[in-house]
């Protein structure tokens, strides 16, 4: 019985089972965060003393939307003394400069075309901060991107979490326009998945969590270690965390921190900004792979797990994916070339291929309605919205397959994403007094 079972299997069913095999060795225990957050809440701080920081924006023709941002932080349910606000307007051909000096800002105009990108904005900021403003005595600096618009109580819940301890910690990211399509409902669904699934699960588990590109805060004693803002790659902030991991820094997170932040709301904005990340997964990975791989081993107990999850995060796990589809496809495509006869092979391929798509359509669902009903006082939509947006998440994901080949051949140019939509700051104001009183 047994010579028959092995007999009846070919190199096909054997390629796809190790495929899976390595999926579900790798990323199972992301189900076992998903137990950690459903059973257990994270502790409440509490801060004994307020600190002074500062505000970091890098913004590139951001006229439309810098102004709100930078009110949301005048505005602040914390000492206004305690916090300046500073915006690099980098290669700006419009008047963000003006709009931000006129909200109360202090502006660095940049202008550098031979180092493109927000990491080499942020170390020239950080640099003419330490220079000529270092007696203001900034203990930490916050990162933000111009479209954002900041909770009323950000920075005094962010200052528990700085006050206890931390060195960095990132922020709870909500969104602006979740129901503007179903582009940036996927994104909005993608980003507060990963603020309550991993990084709240990681603050639980007292591992390390990773900064996402905006709303997080990183110690004035480590910018003054590293000389400025070093992490240069394509996402400087996967880059930073990989980094800091590596260090045995950890960096936290604070749940009750909310920041809102605009999503793209076309395909070719979404593609552009996905393939930009994409790409620079690609470039952490082949930067810190190794040294997260062999941090899993080496570094201090209390940092190993987390180089294992830095590294399944940036590990190209779509990759497998891509793989395991297009060899069954070139099983199926030598089989109708006449190439290839084996009726048992590619009938193996076709089911591979539907079952690996599916597999991954069905996860992504169960993640999407998961994070909607789990977070649904948060979303602000309406209750059709929110259900027809989760039939749509795993499509949205499900993008990400062409656009993770693209960028392994592809070279990527930077392309800022049009920015222009308008909110009532008061309304996002008042989201946190809600999200206390439940």
């Amino acid at each position: 019985m047994l010579d028959q079972f092995f007999s009846d299997i070919s190199f096909v069913d054997i390629f796809n089972f190790c495929v899976f095999l390595a999926f579900t060795i790798c990323y199972t225990y992301q189900l076992y965060y998903v137990f950690v957050v459903l059973t257990r809440k994270p502790k409440q701080l509490v801060a004994k003393k307020n600190h002074k920081f500062a505000a970091v924006i890098s913004a590139r023709n951001e006229s439309a939307v810098i102004g709100q941002l930078i009110h949301s932080i005048k505005v602040q349910n914390y000492p206004s003394e305690l916090i300046d606000v500073f915006v690099i307007a980098d290669n700006c051909t419009d008047n963000t400069a003006e709009v931000a000096r006129e909200a109360g800002a202090i502006v660095f105009p940049r202008f550098n075309t031979e180092q493109v990108g927000k990491g080499y904005a942020l170390d020239y900021g950080f640099n003419v901060i330490r220079s000529q403003y270092a007696d203001r005595g900034y203990e930490a600096y916050f990162v933000f991107d111009a479209d954002n618009v900041l909770d009323v109580n950000y920075f005094r819940e962010m200052n528990k979490t700085f006050d206890n301890g931390a060195v960095a910690s990132t922020s709870y990211r909500n969104s602006k326009n979740y129901d503007s399509n179903w582009i940036s409902a996927g994104y909005a669904v993608w980003f507060l998945r990963e603020a309550k699934f991993l990084n709240q699960a990681r603050l639980t588990l007292n591992t390390s969590c990773a900064v996402s590109g905006t709303g997080f805060f990183v110690s004035a004693k480590i910018i003054e270690r590293n000389g400025g803002w070093k992490w240069h790659l394509l996402t400087e902030d996967i880059e930073f965390s990989a980094n800091s991991i590596l260090e045995g820094e950890r960096i936290s997170y604070t749940p009750t921190a909310v920041l809102y932040d605009e999503q793209p709301v076309t395909f070719r904005d979404s593609w552009n900004q996905r393939f930009r990340w994409a790409k620079g997964f690609y470039q952490v990975f082949w930067h810190y792979g190794a040294r997260l791989a062999k941090g899993i081993a080496t570094n201090p107990k209390g940092s190993r797990f987390a180089c294992y999850d830095m590294l399944m995060t940036i590990a190209p796990g779509m990759l497998l994916t891509i793989i395991s589809v297009t060899f069954n496809a070139i099983i199926i495509a030598l089989a109708a070339a006449g190439l290839m006869s084996t009726g048992v092979m590619v009938a193996s391929s076709v089911s591979s291929i539907c079952f690996c798509l599916m597999n991954y359509m069905v996860f992504m669902f169960m993640f999407g309605v998961l994070t909607t009903f789990v977070e649904w006082d948060s979303i602000h939509s309406t209750t059709g919205k929110k259900i027809r947006y989760m039939f749509t998440f795993p499509f949205f994901m499900l993008t990400y397959v062409p656009i993770a080949l693209v960028a392994l051949v592809k070279k990527c140019n930077w392309k800022p994403i049009k920015h222009s939509i308008n909110v009532d700051v008061q309304e996002f104001a008042e989201s946190e007094s809600r999200r206390e009183r439940a």
